[in-house]
């Protein structure tokens, strides 16, 4: 199967939606999804077709359509951008001829023999040049045999304007030239304002593309520098960044240091030192140095293109809520046509007069436009997703708001999750008289010309805390591989190393007062390595992984969104609590020692018992539980596994991101949720009085209208939700 991202063109409302995703999923293998906020589809294919064929079903349907980025090649229902603002004197030209028409109308001293066929003349290009777009697309749907919201104006425009000739020539009733116009004038306004607002509502993932270089420097072999389209980058490519500049791919450093803005990815505003051998990410700016950076993944492979198609692909889908809106628009106009020819029928049969039936008709056309409908959901998710990638929160699809609204037990994996996951030193044990700076200044001497994590963490502790003094020059160094290091180092025969390895082999005993001290610390999940030289135990440093610096305010804001969090690892029980304590996870809420094919278990069982199951993780063991369970939340600094197996990534490590996920994800349904019950509302109440003729066309149009503005105004709300992280 393939994937196409299409622009639809001519899309007006919930309708036009529901119909080009009828005509593309009845071809054989094709699944599709419309989105009015986006104007877009998203189309899985089989091999058998290619995109040319999606297109044509599309302009088939009578719209336009193009792949995405594209513009639509002009066979559907309305110019491109006709639908929204592109043509302003459209909508300028019709508010100046219905105020004048309407001030005439209302103010008996301005009208003079023969005014009507005057306002007949004046609005007659209102309702011709200015309706066009209604016009044009009503007709396009007929000859589909289809209806949608052009059809209802194109119906209430025509019938006003023929009504009111018809009056002018009898001279009986009254006209509706005022009507006709300011219907075509307020619905083509309030088209504007919500393709200004829904422009808003795109702004975050527009600010998120932008944020790419758009070329590169590409050093050659012959040592010249070409500068080349950021697109036309190919893996291996060796680039030279200059400071100030972006980023154009992600890559490693092969010369050079520099300081490097990484906020637009990690949130932090402190740059961060790279060199040789370390890794940058494309669309990061380079602060200081000149760098030369060898490219290993460019174009929609990297970092950047991800993030951006994974919020792309969010706003395109459609939420549970969505789906039923969909199904009825789909008998919506047909029914609201049938509705309007009924209540003109029944004023004529009552005995009202015509002029009342008409208006009362015309009424129920105008009010009852689906726009609100279509408008709903999108446009929420729209500015939700956008809002989200803007916190570091990308949420895969609008199903995944509903798993989140209905969680009620988080699953944290403990390393790398809430803890740093990597060693540190916390701490340095001595013997009575022994000087710590003494002590690490040897350790860190010993442990420098190793590769262990913990002789890492010794070394990067030590460093720390003595300065950058250079370490005493170290001769005859040995590793004995997983038990420590020996050395001769200024003179002593220094060893670093496990207890039983310096008691056994060594016969060198541990003072009682150390290591006791040393049972404490590993008694809480620490990990202790013991110091030696000239045959004497001297002291012992502490090692272990740290918790991150919010992760118990992230727990503590978890616990009162009503959620029950319960904390998972592969470590020891002693080292599990330990850090169950700091976070004020209670001690049977805790679950050690579990093999990554248990953590799947331990999903299973309390879904087993009816709860509704998130789980955050970010390594290759994670990632089966975090398919597993109902809601998956992959930290970015994880592997690739893990984010590819969840439903939201968090962008950073930080652990306040998971509450941030699920407010965003509550608020965001809540809005769409709010959208709704106002969009099928509205319709539901107004419907009953147009029909009564208690609501005149010209108020009518304005409510439809404003409707949708109103819509997306209220989703526009989103873009300052989670303001607290």
């Amino acid at each position: 199967m393939a994937l196409a991202s299409l622009s639809i063109g001519g899309m007006t409302c919930a309708s036009c939606v529901t119909r080009v995703e009828r005509k593309l999923n009845k071809l054989d293998g094709v699944t599709a999804t419309v989105n009015l906020a986006t104007e877009t589809a998203r189309v899985e294919y089989p091999s058998s077709l290619a995109v040319s064929d999606l297109i044509a079903v599309v302009r088939q349907a009578g719209y336009t359509a193009a792949p995405a980025g594209g513009e639509p090649d002009g066979h559907g229902p309305g110019e491109a951008g006709e639908r929204h603002d592109g043509r302003p004197w459209r909508v300028a030209a019709a508010v100046v001829v219905t105020i004048a028409v309407m001030v005439a109308a209302m103010v008996p001293g301005l009208q003079f023999p023969g005014w009507g066929w005057v306002a007949l003349a004046v609005t007659a290009p209102v309702v011709t040049w200015g309706a066009w777009p209604f016009h044009r697309a009503a007709a396009i749907n007929a000859r589909h045999a289809t209806a949608t919201m052009d059809t209802l104006v194109s119906l209430g425009v025509t019938a006003s304007w023929a009504w009111s000739l018809y009056v002018l020539a009898s001279g009986q009733g009254h006209t509706y030239l005022d009507v006709a116009s300011g219907i075509t004038a307020l619905i083509l306004l309030g088209r504007y304002l919500e393709s200004r607002a829904r422009r808003r509502a795109g702004s975050a993932l527009r600010a998120l593309l932008e944020l790419g270089a758009k070329d590169a420097s590409v050093l050659r072999a012959d040592g010249t520098e070409a500068r080349v389209p950021a697109a036309a980058l190919e893996v291996g490519d060796l680039l030279v960044v200059r400071p100030g500049e972006k980023i154009p791919a992600d890559g490693l450093v092969t010369d050079g240091h520099s300081a490097v803005d990484v906020s637009m990815i990690t949130g932090e505003p402190v740059p961060v030192e790279v060199g040789p051998g370390e890794s940058v990410t494309g669309g990061c700016v380079n602060m200081s140095g000149r760098l030369h950076v060898r490219a290993t993944r460019v174009g929609a492979d990297t970092h950047l293109s991800q993030i951006a198609s994974m919020v792309s692909q969010a706003q395109a889908g459609k939420a549970a809520v969505q789906r039923l809106a969909d199904r009825v628009s789909a008998v919506f106009v047909p029914v609201v046509m049938g509705l309007a020819l009924a209540t003109l029928i029944a004023w004529l049969g009552s005995g009202h007069p015509a002029t009342a039936a008409v208006g009362a008709a015309v009424s129920v056309l105008i009010i009852a436009c689906p726009c609100a409908m279509g408008l709903a959901t999108p446009t929420a998710l729209l500015v939700g997703t956008g809002r989200g990638a803007q916190l570091g929160v990308l949420i895969n699809g609008p199903e995944v708001l509903e798993s989140t609204r209905r969680v009620d037990t988080l699953i944290l994996d403990k390393t790398g999750t809430v803890t740093a996951g990597q060693m540190t030193l916390l701490d340095v044990l001595t013997t009575a008289g022994q000087d710590p700076a003494e002590l690490l200044r040897l350790a860190g001497a010993a442990e420098h010309s190793s590769e262990h994590p913990i002789a890492k963490a010794i070394t990067a502790g030590a460093r720390d805390r003595l300065g950058a003094a250079p370490w005493p020059p170290v001769t005859h160094f040995h590793n004995v591989p997983g038990l420590g290091v020996t050395a001769a180092i200024m003179g002593h025969d220094v060893l670093v190393g496990r207890q039983s390895w310096l008691a056994g082999d060594r016969q060198l005993a541990v003072p009682g007062d150390l290591a006791a001290r040393a049972r404490t610390a590993q008694e809480s999940g620490r990990t202790v390595t013991f110091a030696a030289w000239d045959g004497v135990v001297r002291g012992a440093c502490v090692i272990g992984d740290t918790l991150k610096p919010t992760s118990r305010q992230a727990v503590d804001r978890l616990r009162a969104m009503g959620l029950d969090v319960r904390l998972l690892t592969g470590d020891n029980e002693a080292a599990a609590q330990a850090v169950a304590a700091a976070l004020g996870i209670a001690p049977g809420d805790v679950i050690a020692g579990v093999l990554p094919a248990g953590k799947v278990d331990v999903v299973k069982a309390l879904q087993d018992t009816g709860r509704v199951v998130a789980m955050a993780g970010d390594g290759v063991n994670d990632a089966a539980a975090l398919a597993q369970a109902d809601l998956g939340l992959a930290m970015g600094t994880g592997t690739d596994a893990a984010i590819a197996a969840s439903d939201i990534t968090l962008v950073r490590g930080d652990l306040l991101l998971v509450p941030a996920a699920v407010e965003l994800s509550r608020q965001t349904l809540g809005t769409i949720k709010g959208n709704l019950i106002w969009a099928f509302g509205y319709n539901v109440v107004a419907i009953p009085v147009a029909a009564l003729g208690l609501l005149s066309p010209m108020i009518a149009a304005a409510a439809m209208a404003f409707s949708s503005v109103l819509v997306v105004t209220n989703s526009l709300r989103l873009r300052h939700a989670v303001t607290k992280l």
